[in-house]
């Protein structure tokens, strides 16, 4: 079979080796952000539908996990926000019912986790890596270029919700921008946000591939050092990417 809404497996610098789904194909998102590695989005939304045929992503799974592959992870990693996709329990359901053995990540952006029904949906993933780039409503808006109808505040209330109701692991990825979030007081309320959210591990991103604007540049070994001690009272697991 060929498949069109499977990936891998890969590997992955976080995940090993990680077979993707791709459940959001066409660059449907909730934010537009700088560093996007895929493009600009093309539909700026917070609508929840069903952006790509289930039962077509559902028989792609059977047919290569009745193979028994050696997985890490199966992830959530779509061209947009796998959360949009209104089905996804579906699929969480199909693997955790029919291949058990087997653990589910998702990738998110974090800007759905407000909605009740998006928590439900993915309670049964494994581990959950949501990412959180600003905690100011300012350098969010300059870094992911959201929907008009989002609001970081908003954002972080989901995110403390999920942590109260997941039971799996959470990793919460910070992607550094140079001249935006790296400044002493974002840094210290990311650090403050760390403190109070209690996630399983932080993780410190930036630049790997070229982004979505040019002007955006990646960190020096110098300021990723810099940029950990930050957190480096919270006795937390943390890691730069």
């Amino acid at each position: 079979m060929n498949y069109k809404y499977l990936k891998g497996p890969v590997f992955s610098r976080r995940l090993g080796k990680s077979l993707g789904i791709n459940i959001i194909m066409d660059k449907s998102c909730s934010f537009d952000c700088v560093y996007c590695e895929v493009g600009k989005t093309s539909d700026l939304t917070l609508i929840r539908q069903e952006y790509t045929p289930t039962h077509l992503i559902i028989k792609e799974l059977d047919d290569f996990l009745n193979k028994k592959p050696e997985l890490d992870y199966i992830t959530f990693s779509s061209t947009g926000e796998p959360t949009l996709h209104s089905k996804i329990n579906e699929i969480i359901n199909f693997i955790k019912e029919k291949y058990s053995d087997y653990n589910i990540a998702l990738l998110t952006n974090s800007s759905l986790l407000w909605k009740n029904s998006v928590r439900k949906d993915i309670i049964n993933v494994d581990l959950i890596v949501p990412s959180l780039d600003a905690v100011s409503s300012e350098i969010f808006q300059k870094i992911n270029k959201p929907n008009p109808n989002l609001e970081i505040d908003k954002i972080i209330n989901g995110l403390i919700k999920l942590k109260k109701e997941f039971k799996g692991e959470i990793w919460l990825e910070i992607f550094i921008i140079p001249g935006l979030n790296d400044q002493s007081k974002e840094l210290n309320k990311f650090a403050n946000l760390v403190k109070n959210l209690r996630p399983d591990k932080v993780q410190i991103n930036s630049l790997d591939r070229p982004g979505t604007e040019n002007w955006v540049k990646t960190l020096s070994k110098t300021r990723k050092k810099e940029i950990k001690s930050y957190f480096g009272n919270l006795k937390i697991d943390l890691e730069i990417l």
